[in-house]
């Protein structure tokens, strides 16, 4: 499913419009966003938990030449899936 599946799928189950769907999944999507960027996690009851995590520094080797290479360290999301939602596969 991909956002412009997602938003006609609200939009049906809710009975509204799709422009009105598709403000508030970006709403929705918008908030989970600032609260990452910000290094908060968003917790979804039986979904899951998206998190921020902190990737160190590495080295690694570029696969063309196989000369070695610094990885700069970087942040990157998490996500663990709900008992629920494990369950319901």
């Amino acid at each position: 499913m991909n956002k412009s599946e997602l938003i006609a799928f609200v939009a049906e189950e809710t009975g509204s419009s799709k422009a009105e769907a598709e403000r508030n999944v970006n709403a929705v999507v918008g908030a989970m966003s600032g609260a990452l960027a910000k290094g908060e996690a968003v917790s979804l009851h039986g979904f899951g938990n998206f998190s921020v995590k902190e990737r160190a520094a590495r080295t690694g080797r570029n696969p063309q030449t196989g000369a070695e290479m610094q990885i700069a360290a970087s942040k990157t999301v998490g996500f663990k899936a709900a008992k629920a939602l494990k369950e319901s596969l």
